[in-house]
């Protein structure tokens, strides 16, 4: 039986042990881990550290993958959600007396305040979302994943993810009108 997972060959390539394989893995998803890491923790550091896990995990258990179960990309998608929420529970119940020192992740300088006031409104909103809401959004509007793998990424039915960025996109245009006021 034919595959439909465009990652099935390269998996089973790193499974074996290829050295090759595995660069062209991480040279392959990295930047989308990366960038749906970073867009839900706000911090590269840690969505780095997420990074890194992932592919921990995919080397260690690429010999164990299930052909047919789920598409590759959908199950580390889904790796990459566990791992960002975990990390977002422990910040909640992580105490500090003074923040640490981090360089601005915003817009340099030269880059107008309209400009900046705005995406930080945008990133507050988001950021402000409950967990699913904002899992769905980024699925689809910083991941470009369409519905039908969105849902399955997330364990949901269609309807529901729908249903969840209605709400989102509700939430996102109170949040956002009320700081226009």
């Amino acid at each position: 039986m034919k595959s439909n997972d465009p990652d099935e060959a390269l998996l089973e390539r790193v499974a074996s042990g290829d050295k090759s394989a595995v660069r062209e893995m991480v040279a392959r998803k990295l930047p989308r881990v990366l960038s749906l890491a970073n867009r839900l923790l706000g911090d590269r550091g840690d969505a780095e550290d997420v990074a890194q896990e992932v592919f921990l995990r995919i080397w260690r258990r690429a010999g164990r993958w299930q052909r047919g179960e789920a598409l590759f990309d959908t199950w580390l998608h889904k790796v990459v959600l566990n791992l960002c929420f975990d990390r977002l529970r422990q910040r909640r119940d992580t105490y500090v007396i003074q923040p640490p020192d981090r360089q601005d992740p915003g817009p340099g300088p030269d880059d107008g305040i309209a400009m900046r006031e705005e995406r930080d409104a945008i990133k507050a909103a988001i950021d402000a979302l409950p967990d699913r809401q904002r899992e769905a959004i980024v699925l689809q509007y910083y991941q470009d994943i369409g519905n039908i793998e969105a849902a399955a990424i997330m364990g949901i039915s269609i309807e529901a993810l729908e249903s969840l960025l209605a709400r989102a996109r509700r939430n996102l245009r109170t949040s956002l009108a009320g700081d226009r006021s």
